[in-house]
């Protein structure tokens, strides 16, 4: 029979005896999968702390979300208060009682709005 010249034929020939080919495989082996062991412990760390910190991350934004949401309500009150009084108001101005113009062509002084009588409950001590 011919003898082929494959690769493995050419690597037992350089390799040690088999006994310690075998014993230096195994602590290879050993090594590799220790080394593979750390590199995936690393690994499971590195993404139980990128999930911890968008846990904390996003429990952040859901505070900031809650308090901006509160805001809104209260500027909105406001608002409405503020609409509510002008709304009394404009019937008893005297300043707006003076000029008949349409609506929108209505522009206000600043003193118009300088009324020590109205004030705003968000802002009472």
């Amino acid at each position: 029979m011919p003898h082929s010249s494959d690769s493995s034929d050419s690597s037992f020939s350089r390799s040690p005896p088999p006994g310690k080919q075998d014993s230096s495989d195994d602590v290879r082996k050993v090594q590799r999968r220790e080394k593979n062991r750390i590199a995936a412990q690393k690994s499971r760390q590195r993404q139980t702390q990128k999930a911890d910190t968008l846990h904390l991350e996003s429990e952040d934004l859901e505070k900031q979300n809650a308090a901006l949401r509160k805001e809104i309500k209260q500027l909105t009150e406001e608002m409405k208060y503020f609409t509510s009084v002008l709304s009394s108001h404009e019937p008893l101005c005297s300043v707006l009682a003076a000029s008949t113009p349409s609506p929108p062509d209505v522009v206000y002084s600043a003193h118009a709005f300088h009324q020590p009588h109205v004030s705003s409950p968000r802002f009472q001590p």
